[in-house]
């Protein structure tokens, strides 16, 4: 009787593992079936046609340097700025870094000048590269501009929101925030980042039309495709039949909110003396500025 209940017990004990086993294998296989994988030979040929799609890839290419990738991108890294809040400085000094200065493969294949891989929501093409895992698919931009753009809009997801109560030319402490929300793993990020920033003096560009920034609610247009040359404010008086209207001509980096600012106004109050409709300016038009 003992011998047999042994024999009963190895038994069931034998078909538990097997069960099991087979339950093991089964999540695995789901899961694996889940997971977005790509042979090489289909990486290689989805990475040709992008190449061919991109003329930044061309043997002709010419390198930039570090000053020269500053002075193409600068403009767009203060739009940025004026328009999603995320400090000039730091789109630069990741732009730099993390494209190479503009030379990496990612920046002239895919224009992909920040690292940004896909996520669970892109519905964009595809770039694959070995990075943490094999062919890992990173974004791909039909010019930098987009890349730009899509990385602010980046930084508008909810592990980033703390970075936004920070003050705008707190650069030190948007590079420490983008370490802790998970941006990078490389324990050296912040200081990377802001080794970058003090070497080429890039918190310059943070209180370039820093009034303008100041406003997140649509107001702050920047006019000017270079406005950290702002010209020197000048105002003007035009004679009208009755009285003297205080006006002021538009310069290039201006905005409503910051002219507002200037002469003591709202936006509202701006657009309502002038009739304008939206916030769009142009270099040369001239505001009246008293009420």
């Amino acid at each position: 009787m003992a011998a047999y209940d042994y024999a009963g017990d190895l038994v069931f004990t034998m078909m538990r593992k097997t069960i099991y086993l087979f339950l093991g294998l089964a999540v695995f296989t789901s899961c694996s079936a889940h997971k977005k994988t790509v042979s090489n030979k289909a990486a290689r040929q989805n990475n040709t046609a992008v190449r061919r799609q991109n003329s930044g890839s061309n043997d002709d290419y010419v390198p930039l340097t570090t000053v020269q990738y500053i002075d193409k991108y600068k403009a767009i890294a203060i739009q940025e700025m004026n328009l999603y809040g995320v400090p000039a400085s730091i789109t630069l000094a990741q732009g730099l870094y993390e494209s190479g200065n503009g030379n990496g493969e990612l920046a002239r294949v895919a224009n992909n000048h920040f690292g940004i891989k896909c996520t669970p929501d892109w519905t964009g093409r595809v770039y694959y590269k070995d990075d943490d895992n094999k062919n890992d698919r990173f974004r791909v931009y039909d010019k930098a501009e987009d890349s730009f753009r899509d990385h602010s809009l980046f930084l508008k997801r909810r592990n980033y929101t703390p970075l936004f109560s920070l003050d705008i030319t707190d650069y030190k402490g948007w590079c420490r925030g983008l370490k802790k929300a998970g941006y990078a793993t490389n324990p050296n990020y912040p200081s990377i980042l802001i080794g970058i920033i003090e070497k080429y003096n890039l918190e310059q560009y943070d209180t370039t039309g820093h009034s303008a920034v100041e406003t997140k609610k649509g107001d702050s247009i920047v006019v000017s495709t270079h406005p950290d040359s702002a010209a020197p404010v000048k105002d003007t008086t035009l004679q009208n039949t009755n009285t003297y209207v205080k006006s002021y001509t538009v310069k290039q980096g201006d905005t409503l909110y910051n002219i507002s600012k200037r002469f003591g106004l709202s936006v509202d109050d701006l657009k309502s003396l002038n009739n304008l409709d939206g916030t769009n300016l142009k270099i040369g038009q001239v505001l009246v500025v008293v009420k």
